[in-house]
């Protein structure tokens, strides 16, 4: 997405500052702004103080951007995710994908920054401008589902999966939502439909896991997370020990019946 971002703002910055005496140097600029979003990964806090001096010399929006990414880097997700908000509502010449990526953007930092509902916010934003936009939708279904909005969420992965019914990412979301609104037969049809298409995915082995135990299928969830701990060991996905717990503490309770769902 950065990609993308880099040329439409370069472009942008580049027509507004066409009618000064000495036009911007477009290859130049990309420079500029490749050297800057590099360094903000390596070296954010040194990423932040080139921006600041790229934006005093006639940077305008690609050196706020990349000011927003060093901040991201930095963990100051609260500033990052203001600014990049202002950088969209700044950027009032940009077509309306760009601006909903910059916001989409914001929404994520939002997200690190532990304010799901602004978060929300900030994707609706982005959704707004981009309405058919998969993975805008994708990505403001995730921030109503931290936020607790499960309905919401399922609602934009249905829109999505409505065009694109082999989603992938989709289909795993909504089966988690599925899962934690106690709708586990759907959710179990939309992670086997995942399988189906991509047998190996470890997220999409872990959730099937997950569903499975819920359903007091212990050892088919056995199966699952082992397999994941074999795709992807060492990974968030590989929760054995935890699920080790898990298992031990459900072995004390009733197991659920998926009847009437």
């Amino acid at each position: 997405m950065t990609g993308r971002i880099c040329a439409a703002l370069l472009a942008l910055a580049l027509l507004s500052t066409a009618a000064e005496p000495a036009p911007r140097d477009a290859q130049a600029e990309a420079a500029a702004y490749d050297r800057c979003t590099k360094l903000a990964k390596q070296n954010p806090a040194a990423a932040e103080k080139l921006a600041q001096t790229w934006r005093e010399r006639g940077g305008a929006h690609p050196a706020d951007h990349c000011a927003a990414i060093a901040l991201i880097g930095l963990k100051q997700y609260k500033e990052a995710a203001t600014r990049l908000e202002a950088l969209a509502q700044a950027m009032t010449t940009a077509p309306a994908p760009l601006r909903a990526e910059v916001l989409d953007q914001a929404a994520q930092a939002w997200g690190l920054a532990g304010d799901p509902v602004r978060a929300y916010t900030a994707a609706g934003a982005a959704v707004a401008l981009a309405p058919n936009d998969p993975e805008l939708l994708i990505d403001r279904a995730v921030a109503a589902a931290s936020a607790g909005y499960l309905d919401r969420a399922t609602a934009d992965l249905d829109q999505v999966l409505k065009t694109n019914p082999n989603h992938i990412a989709a289909l795993i979301y909504r089966a988690s939502a599925y899962r934690a609104l106690d709708r586990l037969d759907p959710a179990l049809a939309d992670i086997e439909r995942a399988l189906t298409l991509t047998p190996n995915s470890a997220p999409a082995l872990l959730e099937r896991g997950n569903i499975r135990r819920l359903q007091g299928e212990g050892d088919a969830a056995r199966q699952d997370w082992e397999r994941v701990g074999q795709l992807a060991p060492g990974s968030p996905a590989d929760t054995l020990p935890i699920l080790e717990r898990m298992e031990r503490s459900k072995s004390q309770q009733p197991a659920r019946s998926t009847s009437g769902r």
